[in-house]
C-alpha cells in the first residue's frame, strides 16, 4: 500500500473549483419561486413585523406608565416645605416620616 501524500496546492484549487461548479450547477437546477409563494412569504413577514411593532409599543407604554407612577409616588412622598404650615401640620409630617423610617427597618 503506497503511503498517503497530502494534495498539493494545485490539486486543492482544482478540487475547490470542481466543488464550486457542482454547487452552482445544483443551484441553477433549482426551480424559481412562484409569485404566490413570494407574496405569501412577504405577507407573513409583514404580519410578523406588525406583531413585533405592537408588542414593542405595548412594552414602551407600560414602561412610560410605570415611570409616571414612580414619579407620582416620589412627588407624594417628597417632604412638604415647612413654610406656612401650622405646628400641628409640621408634627403630623414629622410623625409620618418617623413611621416610614420604622416601617423600612422591619
Amino acid at each position: 500500500m503506497p503511503p498517503f501524500t497530502p494534495p498539493t496546492f494545485q490539486e486543492r484549487t482544482q478540487m475547490a473549483a470542481k466543488a464550486k461548479q457542482a454547487a452552482l450547477k445544483k443551484l441553477k437546477a433549482k426551480p424559481p419561486l412562484s409569485d404566490e409563494v413570494i407574496a405569501e412569504r412577504k405577507a407573513a413577514e409583514l404580519a410578523r413585523e406588525q406583531k413585533q411593532a405592537a408588542a414593542s409599543e405595548a412594552k414602551r407604554a407600560a414602561f412610560e406608565q410605570a415611570k409616571a407612577e414612580r414619579k407620582a409616588a416620589k412627588e407624594k412622598t417628597k417632604p412638604k416645605l415647612a413654610l406656612g404650615l401650622t405646628e400641628a401640620e409640621k408634627k403630623a409630617a414629622r410623625d409620618e416620616r418617623y413611621a416610614k423610617r420604622k416601617k423600612r427597618r422591619k
